[in-house]
């Protein structure tokens, strides 16, 4: 088995060996390592990518806006991924976004949740019908067929998700009272027991 050094460096020497540069280089080196640590095929869908990359029409994406389509060719992933968090703090605003034609879209995910970390909201992405859920880049929930190569995607949705509790006022008011239980009141016998009690500096 590969260790998550190996992967990361060899996808960012061979992502530089096809013409990306050292610090884009670099970032889809993190990208893949992240994909295999939440066990997503980032080597497969990243080396198939690198075969096919000089015969596609790629396009790349400098300013993003809520609809974003690229006519008669097909965006870049890597480049996509590193405008989308260049500009997130811009997108947050925005809240839904949509790309249309994205060639190997599983490589702009990672770009995505690391993106959800940076502005600390859940971010909710849909590549034709598959369905992701980024957690503040801690794991992806999918329905995803992880021996899947996706080559092309007609369309992207992404909607950042407002911050909510899971869980309901009332079950959290009876969960903190059962945990006063465990409080105790602090006392002069307390106080003399609790830990440098008693203790005199010599000095």
């Amino acid at each position: 088995m590969k260790s998550l050094s190996e992967i990361e460096t060899v996808s960012k020497r061979s992502c530089r060996a096809s013409g990306y540069s050292w610090g884009v280089a670099e970032e889809v080196g993190k990208n893949i390592r992240l994909l295999e640590i939440f066990y997503l095929p980032g080597i497969k869908n990243l080396n198939s990518f690198l075969k096919k990359r000089h015969e596609l029409k790629l396009k790349e994406i400098s300013m993003i806006n809520r609809f974003n389509e690229a006519n008669n060719s097909v965006y870049c992933p890597i480049m996509s991924g590193v405008s989308f968090i260049d500009q997130i703090k811009t997108l947050e605003n925005l809240v839904e976004v949509n790309f249309q034609n994205m060639s190997f879209p599983l490589l702009f995910l990672p770009f995505v949740s690391r993106a959800s970390e940076v502005i600390g909201k859940r971010i909710f992405l849909k590549i034709d019908e598959i369905e992701f859920l980024m957690n503040f880049n801690n794991n992806i929930y999918s329905n995803y067929d992880k021996k899947k190569v996706i080559e092309l995607s007609k369309n992207i949705y992404l909607k950042i998700l407002d911050n909510r509790d899971s869980f309901s006022e009332i079950e959290w008011k009876e969960l903190y009272k059962l945990s006063e239980k465990t409080f105790v009141e602090e006392n002069e016998d307390l106080k003399l027991s609790s830990a440098g009690a008693g203790l005199t500096d010599n000095d």
